[in-house]
């Protein structure tokens, strides 16, 4: 990501947060013109609504990795579709159960990516997205 950012001539400042005590302080230390991309992360899926929330108080764009968090009022999700892994996972499972030994399946990975865009928080934050970019995207929240 760091070379990314280099590449477009923009800086990365990485803020963390690992307790929901840490949430707000983090939020208030970024700049007001920046974005924010929220990585996959079990603390960060369970504080979801808080983040999202959060990103709306401080009129930050924020990225996230699923659409669930669009769902819930973020700017946009990008990422698998945990509806596709959970059904890999009960796949698995149910193999097991009928007992397969789970080192001789496959190792599998959920394919199926989604773009989420919610339009009605673009709007709040004064934001447009082009049409190819709308014409790509799974879903656009109104």
């Amino acid at each position: 990501m760091q070379e990314a950012v280099r590449a477009v001539g923009q800086r990365l400042h990485v803020v963390t947060a690992s307790v929901e005590a840490e949430l707000e302080p983090a939020f208030a230390t970024i700049e007001r013109r920046a974005a924010l991309i929220v990585p996959a992360d079990p603390f960060f899926t369970s504080q979801r609504d808080r983040l999202v929330a959060l990103a709306a108080r401080y009129a930050l764009p924020a990225s996230y990795p699923f659409r669930e968090y669009a769902v819930a009022g973020g700017l946009m999700s990008y990422g698998p579709s945990l509806a596709d892994v959970f059904r890999l996972v009960g796949i698995y499972t149910g193999r097991i159960l009928k007992g397969a030994k789970p080192a001789d399946l496959p190792v599998q990975q959920s394919t199926k990516v989604e773009l989420v865009i919610n339009l009605k928080t673009a709007k709040t934050l004064g934001l447009t997205f082009p049409l190819p970019l709308l014409g790509r995207a799974d879903e656009a929240i109104e």
